[in-house]
């Protein structure tokens, strides 16, 4: 904590005070006071006597500089109508910011925010230069951002325990980061760690028993062979009961000869077999 101090003088306390408030640029119920001198009348009006003499003063602290720090940036943007609520925390404290047209200050994904928050806590930590930390807040964002990142955090663990894989978040900030790392803590299976350096640190979520390989892929085209079977796998299977030879086969079996072609022993024992009609014995 800083202080800021200023001495008055003037025929009376009231005219010292007034003095003061004037050289610290501040209205009077914004100092506080210390009376170092009484006013002494002068004898007779003309001798001796003494003016009032008052010491001025204001406390600030970190918080009381990063506020002011901050009015002075959004005055220089052209922002004059802003209200601040500071709340003190331990070691730190939270500024929510209020006023008309101020939602530029959030920028993409809260990076404007994030800007001068780290500005304004560089200026807070000058007054006692001790670590203190500065939380600015602009219509509720941090509370919603963190609902959103915490939903995040529970999806993107129930997938790592379902398919085994491994997924990378976008890079966030060490808040932002301890707010995927906490929700992420819920869910049975799943665990978390940061990878990346500066800009790029990221989270990343993954199964607690290390990311699953997916099976390897099988060539397009045609199928590997079953042995068991004798055919590729999903081909077509043979006919139930069909003993029939293969096509070459048959082919190569040797046809019926022809009646010339027999033996005469053959055609003799048919011919003998067969039956005579009008057979005429001729006597000589």
């Amino acid at each position: 904590m800083i202080m800021k101090e200023a001495i008055g003088t003037g025929d009376t306390i009231e005219q010292a005070r007034e003095a003061a408030c004037r050289e610290l640029g501040v209205e009077s119920w914004e100092a506080e006071f210390e009376v170092l001198q009484l006013p002494v009348k002068k004898t007779f009006g003309l001798f001796g006597g003494s003016p009032a003499k008052v010491r001025a003063f204001i406390r600030k602290t970190p918080a009381d500089a990063a506020v002011e720090y901050l009015s002075r940036i959004l005055s220089l943007m052209g922002v004059h109508d802003v209200s601040f609520d500071v709340q003190e925390e331990e070691n730190g404290a939270l500024i929510s910011v209020s006023g008309d047209d101020i939602g530029f200050m959030i920028g993409h994904r809260g990076e404007t925010l994030d800007a001068l928050q780290y500005l304004s806590g560089l200026v807070a930590n000058h007054v006692d230069n001790s670590y203190y930390r500065i939380t600015l807040d602009i219509g509720n964002y941090r509370e919603k951002r963190r609902e959103t990142l915490e939903a995040l955090g529970k999806k993107m663990a129930a997938k790592a325990v379902r398919t085994g894989r491994n997924t990378s978040l976008e890079p966030m900030n060490p808040y932002e980061r301890r707010i995927i790392h906490t929700a992420v803590q819920t869910v049975e299976g799943a665990k978390s760690w940061s990878e990346g350096e500066d800009l790029a640190r990221h989270v990343v979520i993954g199964p607690v028993d290390g990311e699953r390989l997916p099976p390897p892929r099988r060539p397009r085209g045609r199928k590997p062979f079953d042995e068991k079977k004798g055919n590729r796998q999903g081909g077509r299977s043979p006919r139930a009961g069909g003993n029939r030879p293969p096509r070459q086969q048959a082919a190569q079996q040797p046809r019926r000869q022809p009646d010339e072609a027999r033996p005469a022993q053959t055609q003799r024992r048919d011919d003998s077999a067969a039956p005579l009609y009008g057979r005429i014995d001729v006597k000589k």
